[in-house]
């Protein structure tokens, strides 16, 4: 397994996203990392049995497919061990400290289905297009600064007749659960998570047509969308 790779400062897109400034970008930036940081050492503790769901319905449609995957947001690698081994993996995160803790997990795993980890920023992913099979995001889209961004990538490093299979919570369409969820959101935002994001944001590109939306977990707060790519 390749475990150097590009680092976030090498490969930071300079350019205004979606309005902000490239100041206001490394500033969002710089707050994910810190969230990162802090929830590197407990993050399986904490959130590995809250997101299982998803993530385990995910790894059943990854593991159907073959090919090279990408995983953007891979995190602490708690997928890695998952994958069979006809796949090819790729993982990228912005965080050294959680890419940190998948290394390991990878190499006291001796997990051999992992090609590379790479510390990438998913905005500007160096890869070339259509080098991917299959790409996962999963409780990523709600997290990064600029998810649009984030999006363009994934469709651009995805093969066509590829899969990219988002995973997260998505807001609600009103009710109760809205109306906490915009309660929440100050709160949350500062975790580097946004209740109040909606699924329409990733979906309506012309080059990626909705397969599938499930929902799932404790009272189905979770998602699994599946996109193909187009062409």
């Amino acid at each position: 397994m390749k475990i150097e790779g590009s680092s976030a400062a090498e490969i930071r897109d300079e350019r205004v996203l979606s309005g902000a400034s490239a100041e206001e970008a490394r500033l969002d930036e710089k707050a994910v990392l810190a969230a990162y940081s802090r929830w590197a050492p407990v993050y399986d503790w904490v959130f590995g049995k809250v997101f299982e769901a998803g993530r385990r319905r995910a790894v059943e449609v990854i593991n159907a497919r073959e090919g090279r995957l990408l995983e953007v947001g891979v995190g602490t690698g708690l997928t890695l061990p998952r994958y069979k081994s006809h796949l090819k993996v790729t993982g990228v995160d912005l965080s050294p400290d959680m890419l940190a803790v998948a290394r390991r997990r990878v190499e006291d795993g001796r997990i051999e289905t992992v090609e590379a980890l790479h510390e990438m920023d998913a905005t500007r992913l160096a890869f070339e297009d259509s080098s991917f099979d299959t790409v996962a995001v999963m409780y990523t889209i709600t997290v990064v600064p600029h998810p649009g961004e984030v999006l363009a990538e994934v469709a651009r490093v995805l093969k066509p007749g590829g899969e990219a299979i988002f995973v997260s919570h998505f807001a609600s369409d009103g009710g109760l659960y809205g109306f906490v969820e915009k309660l929440l959101t100050p709160f949350t935002k500062k975790l580097g998570w946004r209740p109040d994001f909606p699924v329409s944001r990733i979906l309506g590109r012309h080059d990626l047509e909705h397969v599938e939306t499930r929902r799932l977990g404790i009272l189905n707060l979770f998602a699994v969308v599946r996109l193909r790519k187009v062409g």
